[in-house]
């Protein structure tokens, strides 16, 4: 019954193509303890050790919260008490919880996430989705998973998996996969051969009573769950069997859940395929940098006061430097103007650049802004361009129309791609 070769995959009904990114935090409470205690000079990483977070010692009662991969070693479990767990490990070492160090770091992953998509469900404290759909611009939704993993990696010194799929179910089933910090993806051809032997126990909102139950019906892998009668499954279990076999089939269509908050900032950075020495190429990739920035601010209705530029050297050496635009704007040529300045201001010839980033902040409602104070030839010039450019890339896609630049400080516009 596990050989999903014998079953024919049922298509999930998909109302139209998203791109979804489930970001989970590899073992987030231990691990955030340890990059708060090696901060503040351990020179231990718990990591490393036989050790987990739990409760009151002194108390019997008290659970494992979180353990390290050498105390999975000696058979402890997350959720067994503390008294047990020592039986198995004398030597394990405990640390207690503190959710002021796990709220600290959840929103440092948050504020990261934020500049890929305003879209993010915080599902739990070291859980997000992400809607990436009208915002991977350029890129492959793959692409952009590998570079949020190693982006958490090295700015923040803990590590995730990245779920890539079209639907939310998907996208989390893929990031329970092989862990820790990996990207899976788990598409609707994928179901078949990534999903559908595993047992029936691993698929997501099954729940401890419900598997006996089903095992007793001989459902024992997710692909027998999928290839069960669904209405037999409805009458036995209510709505909630209905969702079992839609889920086992990959069929989700619930949205990303996110807060609609006006963003105090919005940037977004490149960490390089390899590093690059020459300005010139640099100027090319801020361009596009800007870009995008520039079209999400005119996407949320803002305006924005203030260029941030910043460049990581392969030696993991970072500048910045920000400077206050003339007036608020989302005008890409005005904020490529300004960004481009620093850039040769940040710039040391001959260093190897690995990441680039640009971020606006100081952000302000358009209607906050009295615009007729600059509204020059210019000015209107340049914003029916935004606009009609804008128009095309969301009718026809966002690589329907490119950017180009050369050196005189001005932007052209290159010829349609397809």
């Amino acid at each position: 019954m596990t050989n999903a070769n014998k079953y024919s995959i049922i298509k999930p009904v998909i109302f139209m193509k998203r791109e979804i990114l489930h970001v989970d935090v590899n073992n987030a409470f231990l691990s955030w303890t340890a990059i708060d205690m090696l901060k503040k000079g351990s020179k231990i990483d718990i990591r490393e050790i036989p050790s987990i977070i739990g409760g009151d010692e002194s108390k019997r009662s008290g659970i494992v919260l979180a353990k390290s991969p050498k105390a999975k070693e000696f058979g402890i479990k997350t959720a067994e008490t503390i008294y047990q767990a020592k039986i198995k490990c004398p030597n394990l070492q405990i640390f207690p919880s503190n959710y002021k160090i796990y709220r600290e770091n959840s929103d440092k992953l948050y504020k990261l996430l934020l500049e890929y998509t305003d879209k993010i469900e915080r599902f739990s404290i070291d859980e997000c989705f992400l809607d990436m759909t009208h915002y991977l611009m350029n890129d492959a939704l793959l692409n952009k998973a590998k570079e949020i993993n190693k982006r958490v990696k090295e700015e923040l010194g803990f590590t995730v998996n990245v779920g890539v799929a079209h639907n939310k179910l998907l996208a989390k089933m893929a990031s329970d996969f092989t862990k820790p910090d990996r990207v899976h993806t788990l598409y609707e051809e994928e179901i078949p051969t990534k999903m559908w032997p595993l047992p029936v126990s691993e698929l997501f909102m099954i729940g401890k009573r419900t598997v006996p139950k089903l095992y007793q019906m001989q459902i024992k892998t997710i692909g027998d769950l999928a290839h069960t009668n669904k209405e037999m499954l409805g009458n036995k279990f209510g709505k909630h069997g209905i969702m079992m076999w839609e889920y086992a089939n990959g069929i989700d269509n619930s949205e990303v859940k996110y807060i609609r908050e006006r963003p105090k900032g919005i940037g977004n950075s490149i960490t390089l395929p390899q590093d690059i020495s020459d300005i010139n190429k640099l100027e090319e990739i801020l361009l596009n940098i800007t870009d995008q920035v520039a079209y999400r601010l005119r996407k949320e209705n803002l305006l924005a006061n203030v260029v941030n530029v910043q460049l990581r050297t392969k030696n993991f050496s970072d500048t910045s430097h920000q400077k206050k635009l003339p007036h608020p704007t989302s005008n890409t040529k005005e904020i490529y103007t300004v960004a481009k300045e620093l850039l040769k201001e940040l710039y040391k010839k001959g260093t190897a650049i690995r990441l680039i980033g640009l971020r606006v902040d100081n952000l302000i409602e358009k209607n906050e802004m009295q615009l007729s104070l600059f509204d020059t030839k210019e000015e209107k010039k340049l914003d029916k361009l935004d606009e009609t450019i804008d128009k095309l890339k969301e009718k026809y896609g966002y690589n329907f129309i490119k950017r180009g630049s050369n050196l005189k400080d001005n932007i052209k516009w290159s010829k349609f791609e397809k």
